[in-house]
């Protein structure tokens, strides 16, 4: 008896590939190491995609060594390496091309060709005739699949191509095809499509050649991932992106924003069974890679994807987090986030309390009366939405009745002073406080007065409370809230600190940069403590 096809396995007839770290690659600033690319190619396995494109072997250097590398040690547990490449030169012999042979060599069992497919392109750019191109596909997809590599052909700048000249560019899709090309790629190469337009044409190549065929999509209409869908809908069987909507330009389609349309919203497995809930992980581990930080409103996997500001959503989603939820979060491994702000109402500090693990449903007014007090704060320059460590604080204060407290303030300055003898300030702060019923005066030195307040600090507390070491600044970011009053204005400052497993942020409101740092400063230390198990003092 024929057990029933599993409803959750990848479609097998079904390509996902990611061109991550070549076209990718080409993003203005983004720079990829040997090592780097190892490192994407192992998160892009553990996502589950199909096909990983290595690079240009022959082209460079670097590619090259890439593929050496990853012949001895790149284990791929459910994708294949492809090595990308062009057809031969014109007038010369597949076999006897260098940058052939170096596809050939790479050891990839798959090899992706671009190829000309407008007729202006082949005459201008290649400075051939229209039929030496033809024979230049025909050529070298023959060549390799003689030498037992799969070929998938990309059709550069193909849509363009076929609204130039339609019947020279499916003589380019038969030529590929017809020499063994497994796919034939529609290539958006300069972007311009509109979804309505991709339809139309991918409908008349499949019904003019039967060839299977993908599609390659780039962002300047800002369509690519809704070109891709559609092309999907006409019929191909083969999606190309890269991660974050990394490329050139405006970057190519998001190829997790596409595999999670594919999956969620079309009902079409196409990676791994539990692949997709690796997505955010994934996603944010190769922007640190990249040192791009990620994009908080990408779809899906952004920090903001989920995130709720107004009161009039929180109240709905106290009653069904799905009521202003496309998706469960969770399927793509990202969550939801309440965002207290001016905007909250009294169901967002609720559920926002209950996140944070304080019941607030018992005490109407004190929901109330910490309601008022979040968007005075806020009147006056604070901001919780990316700062849930001192709203927390503020939180233990109102359920508690008091703010921890590990140390008291007995004063605090900071000194910048420049010699002639080097360049720059060099800035030193004198903090005073009391810890552990001592009385702690420490000088620190910094390359700036926030700097120099952090080193004194720390060195104080850290005498009383040694989990303080642990605790490292990680990010410093500060807004002029009144610009029109210059050198004088409101100033508002968000620290983001970590112990090395976790990080948390805290928010500081002064008349100026220092004044608001040390408030800063202050609740990050207190935070860290506090979730590190330490009792306060008298406690």
């Amino acid at each position: 008896m024929t057990a029933a096809p599993d409803p959750h396995a990848p479609d097998p007839t079904f390509h996902v590939y990611d061109t991550t770290m070549r076209d990718g690659a080409q993003q203005e600033g983004l720079n990829l190491s040997v090592q780097d690319k190892m490192h994407i190619a192992r998160h892009l396995d553990d996502l589950g995609v199909g096909y990983i494109e290595g690079g240009w072997p022959g082209s460079n250097p670097k590619d090259t060594e890439f593929f050496a590398l990853a012949a001895k040690e790149l284990e791929l547990q459910h994708a294949t390496l492809a090595a990308f490449g062009a057809t031969r030169r014109a007038g010369a012999v597949a076999g006897d091309d260098p940058l052939v042979a170096a596809l050939r060599e790479s050891g990839a069992s798959v090899v992706t060709l671009v190829a000309k497919s407008h007729d202006r392109h082949v005459e201008l750019a290649l400075r051939t005739t229209l039929e030496e191109n033809l024979a230049m596909v025909r050529d070298t997809v023959s060549h390799l699949r003689a030498e037992g590599q799969r070929v998938f052909v990309d059709l550069e700048h193909f849509f363009d191509g076929y609204l130039a000249n339609r019947a020279y560019a499916l003589e380019v899709v038969g030529a590929a095809t017809e020499a063994g090309a497994e796919v034939a790629v529609l290539c958006d190469t300069n972007g311009g499509m509109l979804p309505h337009q991709v339809t139309d044409v991918v409908g008349d190549v499949l019904a003019a050649t039967g060839a299977r065929l993908g599609i390659h999509a780039h962002n300047d209409t800002g369509c690519a991932v809704a070109n891709s869908m559609a092309a999907v809908l006409a019929g191909v069987t083969h999606v190309q992106g890269c991660l974050n909507g990394y490329g050139e330009r405006t970057g190519n389609a998001d190829l997790v924003t596409c595999v999670a349309n594919l999956e969620l919203k079309l009902g079409r497995p196409v990676l791994p069974a539990g692949r997709l809930a690796e997505a955010t992980r994934i996603a944010h581990a190769v922007s640190e890679i990249t040192n791009y930080p990620p994009l908080a409103r990408q779809p899906y996997t952004g920090v903001s994807s989920f995130a709720h500001k107004a009161g009039l959503h929180a109240s709905a989603i106290r009653v069904d987090p799905d009521l202003y939820q496309h998706i469960d979060p969770a399927l793509v491994g990202n969550d939801m986030r309440l965002l207290v702000s001016e905007m909250a109402g009294r169901a967002t500090i609720e559920l926002k309390g209950r996140e944070l693990g304080f019941d607030l449903t018992d005490d109407p007014a004190r929901l109330a009366r910490l309601t008022d007090r979040v968007k005075e704060l806020e009147q006056s320059g604070y901001t919780f939405e990316a700062a849930d460590a001192s709203f927390e604080l503020l939180l233990v204060e109102e359920v508690e009745g008091a703010r921890p407290r590990y140390f008291d303030i007995e004063s605090w300055r900071v000194i910048a002073e420049s010699s002639g003898l080097r360049e720059g300030a060099l800035a030193e702060a004198t903090v005073k406080i009391v810890a552990g019923g001592q009385r702690l005066a420490v000088i620190g030195e910094g390359n700036g007065p926030v700097n120099a307040l952090d080193h004194a600090l720390r060195l104080a507390i850290e005498q009383v409370y040694p989990d303080v070491v642990q605790f490292h600044l990680t990010d410093f970011r500060v807004r002029i809230l009144d610009q029109g009053h210059g050198t004088d204005a409101v100033t508002r400052v968000l620290i983001e600190t970590s112990d090395g497993k976790d990080s948390w942020v805290t928010v500081g409101v002064g008349a100026n940069m220092i004044e608001a740092s040390w408030i800063a400063l202050t609740d990050a230390l207190t935070y860290g403590l506090r979730a590190h198990g330490v009792a306060p003092a008298g406690s």
